[in-house]
């Protein structure tokens, strides 16, 4: 079991080479928020790499101008988008253009697991729909 970060914005699991994020109803994710990610990155990862998982539950909202910092987070390889919803998918599918990762789009949280382990361990940045 990882590290577990009750914030106030939502929960976020933390685990040796991704970050589970469930980020709570009606939150609109700015600028802040990616100070929270830069700091994590930094603790917990800081000599590896990792992948963000944002495990979509609920309806939220992100700013996409935080792509542009989120992108220089050097050690951040990938980013999964996990979600039942379709509109939910949809609206990743606009964020991806603004966040230049590998990145994964799908239902299933075990697979975006999957995902993430596979490019952490091998280093390869692969996208996948």
């Amino acid at each position: 079991m990882g590290v577990i970060l009750n914030l106030r914005f939502g929960t976020l699991a933390i685990y040796d080479r991704y970050i589970i994020a469930e980020i709570k109803e009606g939150i609109v994710l700015s600028h802040e928020h990616h100070d929270v990610l830069d700091q994590i990155a930094k603790t917990y990862f800081h000599d590896t790499t990792f992948v963000y998982i944002t495990h979509r539950i609920h309806s939220y909202t992100v700013n996409p101008m935080i792509y542009a910092r989120t992108a220089k987070l050097s050690n951040l390889v990938g980013f999964a988008y996990v979600s039942k919803h379709k509109l939910s998918l949809a609206s990743a599918q606009l964020e991806t253009m603004f966040l230049k990762k590998a990145h994964y789009m799908g239902g299933s949280l075990e697979d975006a697991i999957q995902w993430a382990n596979g490019i952490t361990k091998k280093g390869e940045y692969l996208v996948l729909h």
